[in-house]
């Protein structure tokens, strides 16, 4: 009955066959790199610039180099504004310069013309306006053609207004005497004044002398007053 019985052995662990598991450690790692995969993709999708492709490259590329090349422009245009403006700036001073040197002269010549005036003969009726010369000249068309220099007592006060009334003595073409009274010419007298200018006389008539009346105004004070030839 227990002739070919086999020894029975025991085996504490059950000699089960199963299969071998993953280690916990192992299964820790690939979650972590999992996770810390899953995150950098996440921050990448959210917070990061999407990853371009190669033509969206190559037209940043291209767009790139056009900013450069506008860059390089604007530069050279900035370049030679500055050149103009330097230009501009030295034109400038030179234009100022020339202005005080103008005015400089000017100021000398005016210096020169009131020594002129204070060395012609004073005007014999002393008037508040002094007529200290004139000429006066017959042009070709029959014009009277004057030239009369006034003077104040009074320089660098307001300028005196007034105006300048011719009566020109002579005779028609006829030869009859008389006179005429010709259109008053507006003036303003501050240290002196040249007054000078052309009026018509009428068609035939030869002038001899002119009568120069000096008024506040047409048919107004009289001011000063001189009698001089035609020649």
């Amino acid at each position: 009955m227990f002739g070919n019985s086999k020894p029975v052995v025991f085996d504490p662990y059950g000699r089960r066959r199963s299969r071998r598991l993953m280690p916990r450690w192992m299964l820790l790692m690939l979650g972590g790199a999992a996770i810390g995969i899953g995150g950098v993709l996440y921050v990448q999708e959210r917070y990061l610039p999407p990853r371009l492709s190669a033509d969206a490259s190559a037209k940043l590329q291209a767009a790139y180099a056009q900013a450069d090349a506008e860059r390089s422009r604007l530069a050279g245009q900035i370049a030679g504004s500055t050149k103009q403006l330097e230009a501009a700036q030295a034109d400038r001073k030179q234009a100022l310069a020339g202005l005080d040197e103008g005015r400089k002269t000017v100021a000398a010549l005016r210096a020169d013309i009131a020594a002129l005036v204070a060395s012609l003969p004073p005007d014999p009726r002393n008037g508040p306006i002094a007529v200290r010369a004139a000429r006066f000249a017959v042009d070709a068309n029959g014009a009277l053609v004057y030239d009369v220099v006034l003077s104040r007592d009074r320089a660098g006060a307001s300028p005196l207004g007034g105006v300048l009334q011719f009566i020109v003595a002579g005779a028609s073409d006829r030869g009859t005497p008389g006179t005429v009274t010709l259109k008053p010419v507006p003036i303003s007298v501050d240290g002196y004044d040249s007054v000078r200018g052309s009026l018509p006389l009428p068609p035939g008539f030869k002038p001899r002398q002119t009568t120069i009346h000096v008024l506040d105004k047409a048919g107004g004070k009289l001011l000063g007053m001189r009698v001089l030839p035609v020649k």
